[in-house]
């Protein structure tokens, strides 16, 4: 997987350990998602998102990825390749720092992210958001993801999955 290619306008790198403060630092301003999905961030957390797997998954699998626009830290990604079958992807958490929300910078990202997939024959890319959480689900049904089903998740009491369907050309 070339994570280079998840975006045209932003250097593109995998997050370790010691960027957890700076992923801590874009995470706590946006207040709205932790209302819908506690608890609160904190730099523990943050540690353990970057380490946590799904079923079957291993880390080689797990891209935990930052965004930047020259050296500030834009959004971050939790990215699982080959998740839940061979050739979909699986966003696990995306957010966007609040000074660049509103902008277009997150749906530039997905949308990259989406055409570079297809150019690897990846059918869908799929992800889930907290039942209830407007701002989520007005952002992943612009970008064309469509609810499939509803669960329920150790992170919220119930939450939508959904998918983007990616069509080759």
């Amino acid at each position: 997987m070339n994570i280079d290619a998840f975006s045209d306008r932003y250097k593109v790198r995998l997050l370790t350990e010691a960027d957890a403060g700076a992923v801590f630092e874009l995470c706590k301003n946006n207040t709205i998602y932790y209302k819908y999905c506690p608890p609160f961030v904190t730099v523990q957390s943050v540690l353990a998102d970057m380490k946590a797997l799904p079923p079957r998954k291993t880390a080689k699998d797990k891209y935990y990825i930052g965004f930047y626009e020259e050296k500030k830290l834009t959004a971050v990604m939790d990215f699982i390749d080959d998740y839940p079958e061979p050739k979909i992807a699986f966003i696990g958490f995306f957010m966007t720092d609040v000074s660049v929300q509103n902008k277009g910078l997150g749906t530039e990202i997905i949308s990259c992210l989406c055409d570079y997939l297809t150019t690897l024959s990846y059918s869908a890319v799929r992800l889930c958001w907290v039942k209830g959480n407007p701002q989520a689900e007005h952002f992943w049904v612009k970008n064309y993801f469509v609810p499939v089903s509803e669960t329920k998740s150790s992170a919220a009491d119930r939450v939508i999955m959904a998918e983007r369907r990616l069509l080759r050309t």
